[in-house]
């Protein structure tokens, strides 16, 4: 073909689409595939600002307060998740792995994680480690058990107006790890606290006749329900350990004088030991999961059940 000028920017690249414009005094293009490279870092910074904080926690109950203080800012995995005991817990090496990435690790204090805090920690040194059970007076478990044993009760959540305490520092280190969020994070934490204010004070009004009323469960977890609204938990059982002969003997007398009517087993664990109680006492054997993910329903639910009506 005669007679077509071609720039020399044309020659070099064998680009046939170009934008011609001056800079000191020399012919210039842009090349299509710096416009796509252009295009994709403005497309990703949005992205980037908009990333979700990574979440670690211990159980299915924590996951939703730091969903609800974090809305869809916070991505949460569950250590223990549904149908697993965390007496016996073990991590697997996918979550060792995942830990890397989080911002985030929310602890109970429940059995696997006094062996594993070391490992945890260690996989991710950046990572902020939040306990559930900071400026919280805890328990022994020894006056749930009647016996001599020492160790803290780690089940501060099934107290809501705890939880209503931890839900502040959530609220403050999830503000340091996204300060520009802070105020989205006081809103959620501010409209959690009315809701647990309520879950209160529905539970308050159906056990304010119940003080004082003990109630026999296999596992001690529901402890500081107890304490908050006067009632007395008997536990059979301690971390995995089957009662002695002693104790059980004791447990029947107690249960007997109190007139127990009912036995409550988490589902993590074997009801054998309770259905043995329960059938010397005449009483039944039934589920209370203190470990559900449901949180605001499992506590309603269980205050009904305790007073063995509805209302």
């Amino acid at each position: 073909m005669a007679g077509k000028k071609r720039y020399p920017e044309e020659i070099k690249t064998g680009c046939s689409k170009r934008f011609p414009g001056k800079r000191n005094g020399a012919i210039y293009v842009i090349i299509p595939a710096v416009k796509t490279l252009l295009i994709l870092i403005f497309l990703l910074i949005p992205s980037l600002s908009a990333a979700s904080i990574e979440v670690f926690v211990s159980v299915l109950p924590q996951k939703l307060f730091v969903e609800r203080i974090g809305g869809d800012r916070v991505h949460v995995r569950v250590m223990v998740n549904k149908g697993y005991n965390p007496a016996t817990y073990q991590p697997t090496t996918r979550q060792i792995a995942e830990l890397a990435n989080a911002d985030l690790y929310v602890r109970t204090g429940i059995p696997f994680e006094e062996s594993w805090m070391p490992r945890i920690s260690a996989a991710n040194s950046r990572m902020k480690i939040l306990d559930l059970r900071d400026g919280i007076s805890l328990l022994s478990l020894a006056h749930e058990h009647g016996d001599h044993n020492h160790d803290l009760d780690p089940h501060v959540w099934t107290d809501p107006l705890l939880v209503k305490e931890h839900i502040v520092r959530l609220r403050d280190v999830l503000s340091e790890v996204r300060p520009d969020l802070a105020g989205e994070f006081s809103a959620n934490q501010v409209a959690f606290a009315e809701e647990l204010d309520l879950l209160h004070q529905d539970i308050n009004r159906k056990l304010k006749g119940s003080k004082g009323k003990a109630f026999f469960v296999f596992h001690p977890a529901w402890g500081y329900l107890a304490k908050r609204y006067g009632l007395q938990q008997i536990a059979a059982e301690y971390e995995g350990k089957e009662p002695t002969a002693r104790q059980m003997a004791l447990m029947i007398e107690q249960a007997k004088a109190a007139q127990a009517s009912v036995i409550f087993v988490q589902p993590q664990f074997s009801m054998k030991t309770a259905r043995v109680l329960a059938n010397e006492i005449g009483a039944r054997v039934e589920e209370a999961d203190p470990l559900a993910e449901n949180y605001i329903e499992t506590m309603r639910k269980f205050a009904t059940r305790l007073v063995g009506r509805e209302g």
